[in-house]
């Protein structure tokens, strides 16, 4: 494949958030030239969401640019080992270690105030006796957590449509890290109330990445989607895109 052609922006959001969470960001990247696949995560558990994202990159025809917000990091640390990904892209998000889990990288600092907010409920899981837990966070508290600088009304919003995320998706280790291997970037959101900013400092810091801090809430790519997109065309001209 050559260096030279045009990339694709593969876009994988995080938990309690869709693909619309991306929303103001795809217009600029678009505007710039840069193609755009913004797939559903489904949330489920940590291997097997990875293996799904992977698939959605291998589809792609050309280079990727692995973009992932919060969980979605984690999602990207996996996939992004595929022989096409350029760049990872980590957008207030999880910077695994192999053999690691979001709750022992999470658990290493002290709480950003989202434990007492999640709300646990049971999902049927096919084949199986024994449900499975979908962790949400309780609406009343998405705003101030999750969207503290997006516009009220859509914050509003996101708060009773969010995807939930299985459980067992944070005790799940890390088979790879695929940072080790692929160029970097970080966006610190330093406002960020979901996950504590100090985590994801330490996990770009520890993967040896080109970092940004931007004062921002967890949605960062809604309430400053120009220094997203801007970090993301970075990364895409630092490989030769």
């Amino acid at each position: 494949m050559p260096r030279h052609a045009r990339p694709t922006a593969v876009l994988v959001h995080g938990a309690f958030a869709d693909a619309s969470s991306f929303a103001r960001v795809i217009p600029e990247l678009t505007a710039a030239g840069m193609a755009v696949v913004a797939p559903a995560v489904p949330n489920r558990g940590l291997v097997d969401d990875a293996a799904y994202i992977a698939s959605v990159v291998r589809a792609v025809d050309g280079p990727v640019i692995l973009v992932g917000h919060s969980y979605g990091g984690a999602v990207i640390t996996l996939a992004g080992v595929e022989d096409n990904v350029r760049a990872l892209v980590y957008l207030a998000g999880y910077a695994l270690e192999e053999g690691e889990s979001l709750g022992r990288l999470q658990g290493g600092f002290p709480d950003s105030g989202l434990a007492d907010a999640l709300v646990r409920t049971p999902f049927p899981v096919p084949g199986s006796a024994e449900p499975g837990t979908d962790v949400s966070v309780a609406a009343d508290r998405f705003p101030e957590l999750f969207a503290a600088d997006v516009e009220p009304a859509l914050a509003a919003v996101l708060a009773v449509s969010q995807r939930p995320l299985a459980a067992r998706a944070f005790s799940e280790p890390a088979p790879v890290a695929a940072w080790r291997t692929k160029p970097s970037w970080g966006l610190v959101a330093s406002a960020d109330r979901t996950i504590n900013p100090d985590v994801e400092r330490f996990g770009y810091r520890r993967a040896g990445m080109t970092t940004v801090e931007v004062e921002s809430s967890h949605l960062v790519m809604l309430s400053r989607p120009r220094a997203v997109a801007e970090l993301i065309l970075e990364a895409a001209q630092a490989t030769g895109h």
